[in-house]
């Protein structure tokens, strides 16, 4: 199983089915009348919610140097391959700094992992880790991403990695490009040919010929909601 596949089967063991589908249709309100959409913004947000992301979004946490190390560790964990694009192509550096804002338990494990990372490409390489060669940076990454052989003096690399990791995933599982990577087709447009004939003959159940039309052949229409 490839860094990818490994992503995926830990990806949707690990989001909520809220976190990727919506039933509503993104080109309306999910408000039946006009006083509940006056309240709702896109996707069921509220006025307040709607306001807080738009503060979030408008804020600024990591450095410009910061987000750097950020997309190179985002596409190390997810590089771009035959079927997808790569997770900064998916703006998941992007999606990495709104969390540090939204869940600001973040923002400090974030900080100091990347401050770990450089502090320990000094001792080695003599550089920041972005301006590491990659062989050196995959050579750092390799001692932290797999904690089960991980040296002890290495835990709070592994720790960091493990959290990026996991944001990383994330953030590209629940966007456009990560969910078509999935393959999740979600509710779209479709036929029901109706109850089957050998469960429909089990119940002692039959549909009437005038209403059989109303039964079958309908469709399902859906979407997906992605955090981007």
């Amino acid at each position: 199983m490839d860094r990818r596949e490994s992503l995926k089967a830990l990806t949707i063991g690990s989001l909520s089915v809220g976190a990727i589908l919506t039933g509503c249709d993104d080109k309306k309100s999910p408000a039946k009348d006009k006083e509940t959409a006056g309240k709702l913004g896109g996707y069921g947000r509220t006025e307040p919610e709607a306001a807080r992301d738009a503060a979030l979004i408008a804020e600024t946490f990591f450095t410009a140097t910061e987000l750097k190390t950020i997309t190179v560790l985002t596409d190390i964990i997810i590089p771009a391959d035959d079927h997808s694009i790569s997770a900064s192509a998916a703006k998941v550096p992007e999606f990495i700094e709104f969390m540090a804002k939204d869940q600001p338990q973040f923002k400090l494990p974030l900080r100091g992992g990347l401050r770990w990372l450089d502090v320990q490409c000094m001792k080695r390489y003599n550089n920041a880790f972005t301006d590491c060669t990659q062989q050196q940076q995959l050579e750092l990454v390799d001692q932290i991403a797999y904690p089960e052989q991980a040296k002890p003096e290495m835990s709070q690399g592994v720790a960091f990695f493990s959290l990026m990791r996991d944001l990383t995933a994330n953030g590209f599982f629940t966007s456009e490009a990560g969910i078509k990577d999935l393959g999740y087709k979600g509710n779209v447009p479709t036929e029901w040919d109706g109850v089957p004939a050998d469960v429909l003959q089990q119940y002692g159940l039959a549909y009437e010929e005038k209403l059989l039309p109303l039964y079958v052949k309908m469709e399902d229409r859906g979407t997906i909601m992605t955090w981007d």
